[in-house]
C-alpha cells in the first residue's frame, strides 16, 4: 500500500514565502479545522521524557509537568505535542521541548530520530493503555536528557523532577492523563531505570 503525501513545489526553497493557503497561524490549524481533521483522521504526535543523567549516563531524575485542564483539574504529563506539515520529527521534537520546558533547557536530541516506544491514543477508552477525548493520535516517544534550566512556559505550570522510584510510583501513575504512566513507566524500562 502506497502512502500518497502532496507532491511538493519545485521551486519552493526554505527562504521562500509560504504559499497562500498556508495557515499564517503558530497552532497550524484553525480551531475548527482542527476539530474537523481529529474527527476523520489520526494524527501524528511527538513526546518525550525528560532527564537528568549522571557521567556514566544513568538516568538520575526524570521531569514531569503539572497542567490544569479545561475543567480545571490539575493533571501530570509528558512534553507532547503535534508534528506540523512539513516540519521533520527532529524539529517537532526541539520545538515542544522548547515551548514547555524553555530556551534555556538546552535538550540533547538523539542522534537518530527512532523512539523507545510509540503510543496510540484513541477517543475510545479501552482500545489501548491511552485515551485522548479528542482524537485518535499515534505519539512517537523519545526519552531526552537535558543539561539546562528548565523553566515551563505555555500550558505547562510546572516541571517536577522525580527521582526513577518516585516516577515508577502508581501514585504518579494516577496522576498522570490518558495514560502517560505507562510511558513513563516504559522510559524507565527503556534506560534500564526501572527496578
Amino acid at each position: 500500500m502506497s502512502v500518497r503525501t502532496p507532491d511538493p513545489d519545485p521551486e519552493w526553497t526554505p527562504d521562500s514565502e509560504p504559499p497562500r493557503s498556508a495557515v499564517p497561524s503558530p497552532g497550524w490549524l484553525s480551531d475548527l479545522e482542527l476539530a474537523e481533521i481529529r474527527e476523520r483522521l489520526p494524527l501524528l504526535y511527538v513526546e518525550a521524557v525528560p532527564v537528568r543523567v549522571d557521567g556514566l549516563g544513568q538516568v538520575t531524575e526524570l521531569g514531569v509537568l503539572l497542567r490544569a485542564t479545561a475543567i480545571g483539574e490539575m493533571t501530570r504529563t509528558l512534553v507532547s505535542g503535534r508534528v506540523m506539515y512539513g516540519e521533520t520529527v527532529r524539529d517537532a521534537l526541539f520545538r515542544h521541548l522548547e515551548k514547555d520546558l524553555g530556551p534555556m533547557a538546552f535538550p540533547q536530541l538523539p542522534l537518530s530520530p527512532v523512539p523507545f516506544s510509540v503510543a496510540e491514543y484513541f477517543p475510545m477508552p479501552g482500545l489501548s493503555a491511552f485515551h485522548d477525548d479528542r482524537q485518535h493520535a499515534v505519539s512517537l516517544v523519545y526519552v531526552v536528557p537535558v543539561t539546562g534550566t528548565c523553566e515551563p512556559r505555555q500550558d505547562a505550570l510546572e516541571l517536577t523532577w522525580m527521582t526513577p522510584e518516585e516516577a515508577a510510583s502508581d501514585a504518579v501513575s494516577a496522576e498522570m492523563e490518558g495514560g502517560r504512566g505507562v510511558l513513563l513507566r516504559q522510559a524507565l524500562a527503556a534506560v534500564g531505570a526501572l527496578r
